[in-house]
């Protein structure tokens, strides 16, 4: 399993060894000894899968607020998604700055995502399969969704974005300056 830091702190691309023949491949996805050899530990409590059928959905930016604000280990599992953390963490020096990665089924590559961060993805293919874990389980009293276009985060999507492939919840997120994150 190779573990790659990405840009901000915190965040890593994780990239699981694959042995694959002619009937395809095998993969341990999370092993928590091989990222505890890394520093990374985490008891994950619940698991969660999307489906976005149209190329361009957008999901996020979300965030879960403390006492409940999660750790993340995101793949895609079909197609190709440009997967984005934004740091949420007002003492950070990467506060408001985002990084994204391509998660592409293909590979298997993975995102960890920690808590203090705001996480979207957009599709790239049609019918993307996203699974992700968490350290916390889902809080509607905590959950929280910041404007996708917010300009003073300024993530730089790759495909246009139709606000008839946002939720209501992301259409009328807010910016990020008019929330109290908790971080």
């Amino acid at each position: 399993m190779q573990v790659k830091s990405l840009a901000i702190d915190g965040v890593f691309e994780i990239v699981p060894a694959r042995f694959g023949d002619v009937r395809g491949f095998f993969s341990e996805t999370w092993k928590r000894s091989a990222l505890a050899e890394h520093g990374l530990d985490f008891d994950f409590v619940q698991d969660n899968h999307s489906l976005s059928v149209p190329v361009g959905a957008l999901r996020g930016i979300h965030y879960q607020t403390p006492p409940m604000a999660q750790d993340k280990l995101v793949r895609c599992t079909r197609g190709r998604v440009f997967d984005v953390a934004v740091d949420l963490r007002s003492s950070s020096p990467t506060y408001g700055q985002w990084v994204a990665l391509i998660l592409d089924a293909a590979t298997g590559n993975q995102i960890l995502v920690p808590k203090g961060f705001g996480h979207a993805f957009q599709t790239l293919e049609p019918d993307c399969e996203v699974q992700y874990k968490v350290t916390a389980p889902y809080a509607p009293d905590c959950d929280r969704s910041i404007r996708f276009d917010d300009p003073s985060i300024g993530v730089d999507w790759p495909l246009a974005v139709d606000s008839e492939l946002l939720s209501a919840k992301d259409r009328n997120a807010l910016l990020l300056s008019e929330q109290n994150t908790g971080f």
